[in-house]
């Protein structure tokens, strides 16, 4: 990829997923004076199913325009992995830019939010997500210029290892709290009904984000990292 045809990717690339962002932050605004009318705050309001089911598919089609971007976007599939890496992170931290914006929310970032919903409910403080986008932006952007230097740079099996027992750390911070909260007031057979969920839920207010694991993922992921920037340096002496 030409160095202009990078600058005029990553300028567009970036316009579209701030765009994408105030959209979702706009659905969420109107989700938010429907069910929270006197501001969000958990435990959180049940959805009916319909919307539930609508707020899920809603997410999902959010990662298919995210990585169908990224595919236009890249020549090969270590471009479009970085491409999907860099909007995802854009589209997130505009999502909580645009929500600060329009109706003064978060309060602080350390404020919870509700974060995703698939496959589980993840929750943590709003400065979680955005930390991991800022990580994210590292990676697109450390993939992107060894792309653009080492057309043939493949990053080894040990390292992606590495970096995805990283993100499978992270997530787990992000889903534990709900999750014990979940198995300790449902039944396993209990959770496949969905008035039985809904209850729970209704109960449910986030008391302890485990930062620990939260921090032992990010630092894998930036072992993760940094091997990718040392194998690629070794790529580059050797030319």
């Amino acid at each position: 990829m030409q160095s202009h045809g990078l600058k005029a990717t990553l300028v567009w690339l970036t316009l579209f997923c701030i765009a994408i962002g105030y959209l979702e932050s706009s659905v969420v605004i109107y989700l938010r004076a429907l069910y929270y009318p006197s501001g969000f705050a958990f435990p959180l309001s049940v959805m009916s199913e319909n919307i539930a089911f609508t707020e899920v598919v809603r997410e999902i089609v959010t990662l298919i325009i995210l990585l169908s971007i990224a595919h236009l976007a890249g020549h090969n599939q270590r471009q479009r992995f970085a491409w999907f890496l860099y909007c995802f992170a854009i589209w997130d931290i505009f999502y909580y830019v645009f929500l600060k914006l329009l109706i003064n929310w978060p309060e602080s970032l350390l404020t919870w939010d509700v974060l995703f919903l698939i496959p589980t409910t993840w929750t943590g403080p709003v400065i979680a997500p955005i930390i991991i986008s800022l990580t994210m932006i590292l990676l697109a952007g450390m993939m992107l210029f060894i792309e653009e230097k080492i057309p043939l740079f493949s990053i080894s099996w040990l390292v992606r290892t590495i970096i995805i027992i990283g993100a499978g750390i992270v997530f787990l911070s992000f889903v534990l709290d709900y999750s014990l909260f979940m198995l300790k007031h449902c039944t396993f057979s209990g959770l496949l009904h969905s008035d039985v969920v809904q209850e729970a839920m209704r109960m449910y207010i986030p008391v302890h984000f485990n930062w620990w694991l939260f921090l032992a993922g990010l630092s894998v992921i930036f072992a993760g990292q940094l091997g990718v920037f040392f194998q690629a340096m070794k790529m580059i002496k050797r030319k």
